[in-house]
Parts: structure tokens; sequence; C-alpha cells
């Protein structure tokens, strides 16, 4: 089956919102089997709408529209829909019986404005959101199934799953997919491709599906077989073949974060981290500490945001700072080291750098990062140069951080 995705509204086209809705329901049809081949971005206009009905690839067998059927008069997605598939609105009795418990049960008042939400085109048959207020419609024309649904997230994911899809797997056998996702930090899309090339040209010559993933900091490479489960175990085997060439990068698979890899690690060795931080200013902190459990290993953060705070708090030597600067390997390694032994732990990551845009030297340009190490085994200190995006800087290099100690763990003994 071949689907469409048409997300309704004004707020998306100006950057208001984020069009999450398209990005789920695309990893959901795909790990059904169907396939997406459009998604556009219209507004909450009946033109814009209609031409959009209008204009499907030739292909189709699905359309999902998201968006503009709420209570309110600027949501006109339910009576354009109406007069496109000449169904006149009438009052769904199950669906108004729904919307009033809705309310009753929040002890609100119901205006009319939510009992004409329960005014639904005929000829539609009635996809219940048990979640809200906006009932979800199926229509079908010239052997297209139109499936209009609520913009609100968790509305429209609970219509799709409990309703749309198991009428959809009625129609659409989808065909038997399988993928797994492998995630490395640390090397750009081009380099990795390149170290690779020999392992990709294998892959290819298996027809096996291989896509390149790549997010600030990051590289997804994702393995699928249009033959299902089939293919499970080579595919396996293609990525335990990367896992042993390119360990220092990779560090999962599928829905793992990095910041769970680490938190792995650290449970594996028994060992305690803390974190003593000037440019990240808690944002490593606050990664390593968002994974359910972290309190069995992450103990706590020094900022040391200025220089006084760093000989205050950090320890470090003040001779240090006057000879070196606060972004050095001198200076990353003395705040890590101290760190690891005023915090308590086994091991402390230190970060000091220029984040930009501005603050940046010739000898110190924005985007450059000390990330300094301490451990059982004694301390160095990691050098970084990023670009000059502050926001992007501070993220990599917190997965900077991250997959360095990730790393060190894995090869100590």
């Amino acid at each position: 089956m071949k689907v469409e995705v048409i997300a309704i509204g004004d707020e998306l086209l100006i950057g208001q919102t984020i069009n999450t809705n398209a990005a789920w329901i695309g990893q959901e049809m795909s790990n059904r089997g169907y396939r997406v081949n459009r998604s556009l971005i219209i507004a909450d206009e009946p033109t814009a709408i209609i031409s959009a009905l209008d204009h499907l690839l030739p292909d189709t067998n699905c359309v999902i529209i998201t968006g503009g059927l709420g209570p309110t008069k600027d949501d006109l997605t339910k009576h354009t829909l109406a007069r496109y598939f000449e169904s006149p609105l009438e009052i769904h009795p199950q669906t108004l019986s729904q919307i009033e418990r809705f309310f009753a049960s929040r002890n609100r008042p119901m205006l009319e404005a939510n009992i004409q939400q329960a005014a639904l085109p005929s000829k539609a048959k009635i996809l219940k959101n048990r979640m809200g207020t906006a009932a979800g419609m199926w229509f079908e024309k010239n052997n297209v199934i139109f499936i209009s649904l609520p913009g609100v997230p968790y509305e429209m994911k609970t219509i799709m799953t409990e309703e749309a899809f198991p009428l959809l797997e009625q129609r659409y056998s989808g065909a038997t997919l399988y993928h797994k996702t492998m995630h490395t930090q640390g090397i750009g899309e081009s380099f990795l491709a390149e170290m690779i090339a020999d392992w990709e040209d294998r892959v290819r010559k298996l027809d096996l599906g291989l896509a390149y993933l790549p997010s600030p900091g990051l590289v997804k490479l994702r393995l699928s077989s249009y033959t299902g489960k089939e293919n499970e175990a080579l595919i396996d085997q293609f990525f335990l073949e990367l896992e042993n060439r390119i360990p220092e990068y990779f560090f999962g698979y599928d829905h793992i974060t990095l910041e769970e890899a680490l938190g792995q690690q650290l449970l594996a060795k028994k060992a305690s981290i803390g974190t003593v931080e000037s440019c990240t200013a808690g944002l490593l902190a606050q990664h390593i500490a968002s994974i359910s459990g972290a309190s069995a290993y992450y103990q706590g953060a020094l900022l040391t945001y200025s220089n006084d705070l760093k000989i205050k708090i950090a320890q470090v030597n003040p001779s240090t700072l006057e000879l070196h600067g606060a972004v050095s390997e001198e200076v990353a390694k003395e705040m890590a080291a101290n760190g690891r032994s005023l915090l308590g732990v086994d091991y402390c990551l230190s970060t000091t750098g220029v984040a930009g845009p501005t603050g940046g030297s010739l000898d110190k340009p924005v985007g450059l990062v000390w990330v300094g190490l301490s451990g059982p085994n004694g301390t160095i200190a990691k050098k970084f140069q990023f670009g000059d995006n502050r926001q992007r800087n501070l993220e990599m290099t917190v997965l900077g951080a991250m997959n360095w100690l990730r790393y060190y763990l894995l090869v100590q003994a």
C-alpha cells in the first residue's frame, strides 16, 4: 500500500509547531510494510485542502489527513471534506454521547461548539477518539481511502492504532519488512561512508537497503530487508562486522540513546561518575541524569562557569589558568582530577571551551572544546573542534564527552 500524508495547519507552515505527526505516521507505516510516498503541509483553507486531494500521486492507495478538526471557526477540514465527498453533516449519536461523557468526567460545561463536533459527514465511517472530542473519519473515493484525524498527536496516534490500522490491515497486507538501525557518534557521514565502502558494496550486492541518517554529532546506519526476518541473521552478521571495525564510534542499536549506552557501561563496571562543567553549564549532567536509574552511577556535578569558581569550587590552580587560559588541556585535566576527588567518584568528566558565537581568538577559535577525563588509571584530556553554532557546539560536546567515556570504559581491563 502506498500512502500520502497531508498535515493541515497554519501553525505548521510558519514553524510554530513541529510536524511530529508525519514522522510517527511514516515510522508506523514502514513498520507495517506500507510505503509513504509523499508528505505535505498545507494551510487550513478549503482551496488548499481540495487542491491537495485533487492532485494525489497516481498510485496512491491511502491518504492520511491530520489537523483542522477542532471546535473553533478556523478549523475547516470537516466541512471541506463533507462537501468534497458530497456527504452532509449529521449528528452522530455515539460521538455525541462520548463528548458528553468526556465533559462530564472533567466537570466542565459543554458548549454548542462542542456539540457541533458530533456533526459528522453522513457517508463517512466514524473512527472513535477515546482521548478527545474530535472523531476520526474514513472516506473512500475512486478506490482510495481517505482518513481524517485530529492534529493533537496523542489523539491521532490513538485513533490510528485502535481504529484505522486494524481496518487498513483487513484491506491491505503490508510487505514483510525487517530493518535494524546502528548508532554511531564522533564520525561524519562522508568519513564513515569512505571507511566502510567495501562493507557497503557487499550489503548492496545482496539487495539489502542501506540508509545513512545523519544528525549533529550522530550518524545512524539502517539496514532493511523486504523479505522479512529471514534476513535478520544476515543483517546481524553485517552489523557485527562493523561493531568490531569501528568500536570507538558504535554505541548501540535501534531505540537506545548514547546516555543509555554510557549508563550500561557504568553499571557493568559498577563505577560511579561525576561532572565538572564550564562551557556546557550543566547540560552534560542533564543528559547523563535523564536516564531512569541514573542515580545508581551518577553522583552529581560542579558548575564552574567563571574562572573564579573554577578556583574556589573545582580547586583549579590560579597559575594554571593564568598560564594556559580556561580553555586548555591543562585546565580540563585539573577540573576532572579535582572533581573526581571532590565528588568521590570513580570517573569524572570536565568540559571547558568556546561555545560561541563570540569569544573566539586566533589561538582558540569558536568551537574549540577540551574535555577532561579522570579515572583510576590517571587523567587525560581530549581536544574537539566544532563549528560556530553555539547550541550545536554544546550538544556535540555532550555527545563527544559521553561517547569518549563509553569507549574508554569498553577498552579498560
